[in-house]
């Protein structure tokens, strides 16, 4: 599965996963408010096998299947004042 990760420019350290490139479409409209603009950062193939930083790939896949994005928080983002 092609995965789209972009930064939120309000929001350090915090990533939105969509599965098509620029499309925000299933993305809640105060998310997005709240991430700001949002700045392309990577693309890459996600597959259960793939190691990520932050989180696991399966459950990048689930949310991206049900939901239609996954957002990456930053590690205890609740003691940053986020």
């Amino acid at each position: 599965m092609e995965c789209f990760v972009y930064r939120s420019t309000r929001r350090p350290e915090t990533y939105l996963f969509v599965p098509r490139a620029n499309d925000f479409e299933d993305v809640p409209d105060e998310l997005l408010e709240h991430l700001g603009r949002l700045e392309f950062a990577l693309d890459f193939q996600l597959g259960p096998e793939r190691s990520l930083a932050q989180a696991d790939p399966r459950t990048v896949i689930a949310h991206l299947e049900k939901d239609g994005f996954y957002l990456q928080l930053p590690d205890r983002w609740w003691e940053r004042g986020a």
